[in-house]
């Protein structure tokens, strides 16, 4: 059965799929400074829905006045839920490096029955079923920076994803060619260090 979804999620998904999911978030670089880019969400509160909202596998599908869930076979299925997770984005685990956007849920009671955890608090980290990818390596969004992607640099420090092959309103400037523990194993050639987080959390960047 499908459900229907917020306004402020309809506004986000489809600047995701219909505008490449452009980069809004910024990494700090330079003297490395700790941060953490912001990722493209919205906060969409389900009705009536089961235990699980968006899991895992499950496709929605995209309008102008508002989402469902459909069969990823679907001719409407536009989007795939590649992870899902409880809790806050900030606070919990990274969403897989290809998510191209990701979707904050709200939490929502079973009507009548009092409960407020029937769809617990938490997120969605969507791929789209179709290009355009910004997720993917040089794609210039995507909630995460990983190894392949490009970037500029936006001030105070700070430095935002834009496509590599220059297709972005942003010429790039960088590109992160390695990911590493420490500063010190980055290559010789390495003129910008990029917060990405996880295990390795230190980006080596270099000019384009």
């Amino acid at each position: 059965m499908g459900e229907r979804w917020s306004a402020g999620a309809v506004c986000a998904l489809l600047a995701a799929l219909l505008a490449g999911c452009s980069s809004t978030g910024g990494s700090d670089a330079g003297d490395g400074s700790p941060g953490a880019r912001s990722s493209a969400s919205s906060t969409t509160r389900p009705s009536g829905y089961g235990a699980v909202f968006l899991a895992v596998d499950e496709c929605s599908s995209f309008g102008t006045t508002s989402f469902t869930e459909v069969p990823c076979t679907s001719e409407r299925a536009a989007a795939r839920v590649i992870a899902r997770y409880d809790g806050d984005v900030g606070s919990g685990p990274a969403c897989p490096a290809t998510t191209d956007f990701v979707l904050h849920i709200s939490a929502q009671g079973t009507p009548g029955t009092g409960r407020d955890s029937a769809v617990p608090k938490g997120y969605a980290c969507m791929r789209n079923l179709g290009p355009p990818h910004p997720g993917d390596p040089g794609g210039g969004g995507g909630p995460r920076t990983i190894v392949g992607d490009c970037v500029y640099g936006s001030g105070s420090g700070q430095v935002r994803e834009t496509a590599c092959d220059g297709s972005g309103q942003k010429k790039p400037q960088y590109k992160v060619v390695k990911a590493v523990l420490r500063r010190a194993s980055c290559p010789a050639s390495t003129a910008l260090y990029v917060q990405l987080g996880g295990s390795r959390p230190v980006g080596c960047a270099r000019p384009v």
